[in-house]
């Protein structure tokens, strides 16, 4: 119900901020009155007052003492720790580097973008919002260009700009960390762990910007960017340092905003395909950002920029959690969130994803990578596919995708043709056949196998994964519908449920799904496959239509890569004798199998080779307590062939591994 009220009922009017700029001086535009509405709830402070204010609260001065006791160290020596701390976190917002920031991006933008795309109606809610409470601003984060991409768009329209939570290896950057610390970043280690004191600086600093009022806090909630440019599981360390001061009464109410960022192009499509393959990541530094400088030459199509409906915390938490409780605790002492703070959080969290999902805009490009995966390698690589044969498949996804009701942007020009040509990093086009493009990179410096021929395709074909990840969130509920309609060979709607709720187990770290909401998402799946005509579905049952095998087979397909993946996963544990790896072992050997059948043409798909794939197969066997993780930083494979301990799902799980996993391999799993 919630969902229903915050989603798009119209088409939105998107204005291009870029049109009428590009024959306006950027200079003049950088220093042009800037002018945002005050926040009503609190006088402004600068972030030497805001620093201050963290330092010497009563929360803080409590911990200092008891990290002092604990340590054995003087609440001098700790309190020092605390200001480096401090130090090396605070943001420094200065509107003369903002300027600085309006005028380099307004440059690069235009350089980058054909056209930067943003919802008017969203933009004019946000303005109103940040003068009444406190405003989280919660982009989805897929490139390094989203990190002030919004405070760019706020700039442009007189709207506060925020403070941004980043990584801290963007402070070390020389000059640059500077001058986004300046810009509103404060920096966050990403590797925190149990250090008590860091926890309480962080979450302190957190609340107060929440509680004075003193920006708009922007952060990702998915925690990392995504590599795969699918939405990843939120984090929920920050989203409960947010919601605490509401809980606690300090504020009457918070203003949750979704941001959906959508591009026709990513930067970083190679990079990210590579870092998948296992080339490690560039470390974030100046000269690699002026070496990238080469990107400026490329031409990136569109961005669209969605900002989302303000939701309002208080309203959306009535009735789902008790704030009576936070009297029996003075505010300034430590308090961890409980089990009903904490499902509420999460529960936002993940509603905030799936509202960043609905709010992208799908390309065309999407849905012809769509296509393109499903077509074998050997005809992308050697015989090609026509041209118009995949323009008539896409323009059939195009309709799909609307009775699904996806966003999409469909520019009225010759946009086949102009999408393969924009895109000609992944395929070329040469007479009248599409082609996949490979790249020559890692065949020089980062060879990572022998076959370095199967690894120069197999980044093409993760390039395009991507692509097609950014609007799997339209056909992933009917996909496991028809999957599970696959799997069971049954019409009665209660099997297929649980078929499917099992389903969204397995693959809970490939595609995010609202906690508890199961139900409610195998009732949609069949209302859009109704709506469709691809399946006809009654009070007890859900049954294929003779003019619907055409969706259902393509959802099937379209899941395809993920179940070979994790078919290859299950297969390498099985076939291993030990049952305890490193987890550096487990994603070498799999890698190892994978090119290996790959290479022998066993294996069809080039995502197995993936390290979030291999990462996500862990982490479901984990939440499915098949596999626990030791604190050696090994896992332990347990009960995977028997299942004498009491697991929730082992023995299902196992039923569904020998009908499921096994349908390419001939293995067994052992009752």
């Amino acid at each position: 119900l919630v969902l229903d009220k915050v989603r798009l009922q119209d088409e939105e009017e998107f204005v291009d901020i870029l049109e009428d700029k590009r024959h306006c001086n950027d200079l003049r535009f950088a220093f042009r009155t800037f002018s945002p509405p005050p926040y009503k709830g609190a006088p402004a402070c600068s972030s030497a007052e805001l620093n201050q204010a963290v330092l010497e609260s009563q929360y803080l001065r409590y911990v200092i003492k008891e990290v002092a006791l604990e340590t054995e160290s003087s609440v001098e020596e700790v309190r020092d720790k605390v200001c480096k701390i401090m130090w090396e976190m605070s943001q420094n917002l200065q509107l003369r580097f903002i300027r600085l920031m309006a005028f380099t991006f307004r440059k690069v933008f235009k350089r980058l973008f054909s056209a930067i795309y943003v919802n008017m109606e969203g933009l004019q809610a946000l303005q109103q919002a940040t003068q009444e409470f406190p405003v989280i601003l919660m982009p989805n984060h897929r490139s390094y260009i989203d990190f002030l991409v919004v405070s760019y768009i706020l700039f442009n329209y007189d709207i506060p700009v925020p403070v941004i939570a980043a990584g801290i290896p963007l402070a070390g950057m020389k000059i640059v960390g500077e001058i986004l610390r300046r810009s509103g970043a404060f920096f966050i280690r990403r590797a925190i762990g149990s250090d008590k004191l860091y926890w309480a600086v962080l979450s302190e600093y957190v609340r107060t910007i929440v509680r004075t009022g003193f920006a708009p806090l922007e952060f990702f909630v998915e925690g990392l960017r995504s590599r795969t440019l699918k939405s990843l599981p939120p984090k929920l360390g920050m989203m409960n340092m947010i919601l605490e001061p509401f809980f606690k009464g300090e504020v009457y109410d918070i203003t949750l905003l979704p941001i959906s960022i959508s591009y026709d192009r990513v930067l970083e499509e190679s990079l990210l395909a590579h870092e998948l393959l296992g080339v490690p990541k560039p470390r974030e530094s100046t000269a690699g950002l002026l070496k990238a400088s080469k990107v400026l030459q490329e031409n990136y199509g569109c961005m669209h920029v969605n900002f989302g409906r303000p939701l309002s915390v208080r309203q959306l938490c009535e009735g789902k959690i008790n704030r009576c409780q936070y009297n029996l605790i003075p505010r300034d002492l430590p308090q961890k969130p409980n089990a009903e703070a904490q499902a509420c959080g999460s529960w936002l969290a993940h509603m905030i994803v799936r509202l960043q999902e609905e709010g992208a805009l799908t390309s065309p490009w999407s849905l012809m990578a769509c296509i393109l995966l499903q077509v074998p390698t050997t005809v992308l690589t050697e015989e090609g596919l026509l041209f118009h044969q995949l323009t008539e498949q896409t323009l059939w996804l195009r309709q799909l995708a609307l009775d699904f009701r996806a966003h999409l942007s469909w520019p009225d020009s010759d946009v086949m043709s102009s999408t393969v040509a924009l895109h000609r990093s992944v395929v070329y086009r040469k007479a009248g056949r599409v082609y996949l493009t490979r790249n020559d990179e890692l065949e020089r410096k980062h060879s990572i196998v022998p076959e370095d021929d199967m690894m120069r395709t197999a980044a093409a074909f993760l390039m395009l994964a991507s692509y097609r990840n950014q609007c799997l969130h339209v056909f992933v509920r009917p996909a496991l519908l028809a999957l599970a309609m696959s799997i069971r060979k049954s019409t009665r709607k209660d099997e297929l449920l649980t078929c499917f709720c099992f389903l969204q187990e397995v693959f809970s770290n490939e595609f995010v799904f609202i906690p508890g909401k199961s139900s409610q998402d195998f009732d949609e799946a069949c209302s859009l496959l109704h709506e469709c005509k691809a399946v006809h579905v009654s009070q007890w049952e859900v049954t294929d239509s003779d003019t619907g095998l055409e969706v259902l087979s393509f959802l099937q397909e379209l899941l395809k890569p993920f179940i070979e993946s994790y078919q290859l996963m299950f297969r390498f544990l099985c076939e291993e004798r030990d049952c305890v790896f490193r987890e550096k072992d487990f994603l070498s050997g799999v890698r190892t199998l994978a090119t290996k059948l790959i290479v022998s043409g066993e294996l069809h798909t080039y995502e197995a080779l993936s390290s979030d794939m291999q990462k996500n197969v862990l982490s479901s066997l984990r939440s499915l307590e098949n596999v626990k993780m030791c604190e050696n930083a090994s896992f332990c494979l347990i009960n995977f062939y028997k299942t004498d301990t009491n697991v929730r799902y082992s023995n299902y799980f196992n039923k569904e591994l020998r009908i499921f996993f096994n349908q390419h391999y001939q293995f067994s799993v052992i009752l």
